[in-house]
């Protein structure tokens, strides 16, 4: 346990029944599942009364009928992922305490686009993008596409603005590649972005409360952390700290503005990218980030001594807001 950290709460049973939200059925339903069952043990091992619950449905269902005091949200991504301030909104009216971000912040941040006109109103560096108009799965580009690429310049990345997981992402390095990746990103739902690719070092940061936990910087074996260098390969390395000194303070410092200006609250993680000059790009910003045996926000907490039980533990104890 860190030292540092007072507990707001030491027996569990001041929780009362706790639902842990996994599964749904957005494009991260199978890492939610996952991060869930974590979760679930980890709650369990400290004696908490938690219990699993698949999909936004079930546990509305189970929630008017009296059977939960609060709720871990787990649940990942849009469209029934839980993650895009729908949940919030439906826990809010019900009076229901609940984890991380409200309403706001997890419909900002779910948002890549409004995420970064957000951080841009405000002077936080993120890279120059475009939001794509969106054509049917399997269209051409259009023109409109080709312009936005020419105004941002190669490379770039195509990526849905609404999903998580690096799901439907392209890096983008001529234009006869942009189509390919229009069509892929176009297979999820909501708008599509175009920002510029920033080539450099990939670093998180986690935020727990009000504290910033050590950065991570990724480095994969491919040539970027995608789906399969996040959930299933075993070479990537996760150096921690990302960065030292002067440079950690100034990550620190751009994280915390980026959650606060989105919003956020309870605990996160901030996505940045380091350039060859050691400029900090903001990415996005993740309100209820992955909790698997790859995932990061254990391995940051791990770094600054807390242990997965009592991540989950003072996660949990996000729910318990001012008049909650």
């Amino acid at each position: 346990m860190n030292s540092k950290y007072a507990s707001k709460i030491t027996d569990p049973a001041q929780f009362g029944r706790v639902a842990v939200a996994m599964g749904g059925s957005s494009a991260e339903r199978e890492v939610s599942l996952d991060s869930g069952r974590n979760v679930l043990a980890a709650l369990k091992a400290r004696g908490i009364d938690a219990h699993a619950i698949d999909g936004i449905p079930a546990l509305l269902d189970a929630l008017r009928a009296g059977h939960f005091a609060r709720v871990f949200n787990i649940l990942h991504g849009q469209h029934g992922g839980g993650e895009d301030g729908v949940l919030q909104g439906a826990l809010e009216s019900l009076h229901v305490p609940y984890t991380g971000s409200g309403v706001l912040g997890s419909a900002l941040s779910m948002d890549k686009t409004r995420s970064k006109r957000v951080w841009q109103s405000l002077g936080l560096s993120t890279p120059t993008f475009a939001a794509l108009p969106r054509g049917a799965p399997g269209s051409r580009p259009g023109q409109a596409v080709h312009a936005a690429a020419r105004r941002i310049g190669f490379p770039l990345i195509v990526k849905p603005a609404c999903e998580g997981s690096s799901v439907g992402v392209t890096r983008v390095f001529a234009e006869a590649d942009l189509a390919a990746a229009v069509e892929l990103a176009a297979q999820y739902p909501g708008d599509l972005l175009m920002e510029t690719l920033i080539e450099g070092d990939e670093l998180t940061v986690a935020i727990l409360g009000r504290q910033v936990l050590p950065s991570i910087h990724i480095v994969p074996k491919g040539a970027f952390y995608d789906y399969n260098a996040k959930y299933i390969a075993e070479d990537t390395q996760y150096l921690c700290p990302g960065a030292e000194g002067a440079a950690a303070d100034e990550l620190a410092t751009l994280s915390l503005a980026a959650f606060d200006a989105l919003d956020c609250t309870g605990w996160g993680r901030v996505d940045v990218m380091r350039d060859r000059n050691g400029r900090h790009w903001l990415l996005e910003v993740n309100t209820a980030p992955g909790m698997t045996s790859h995932s990061l926000v254990p391995k940051a907490a791990a770094a600054a001594g807390i242990d997965y039980q009592e991540l989950c533990w003072r996660v949990l104890e996000t729910s318990l807001r001012e008049g909650a």
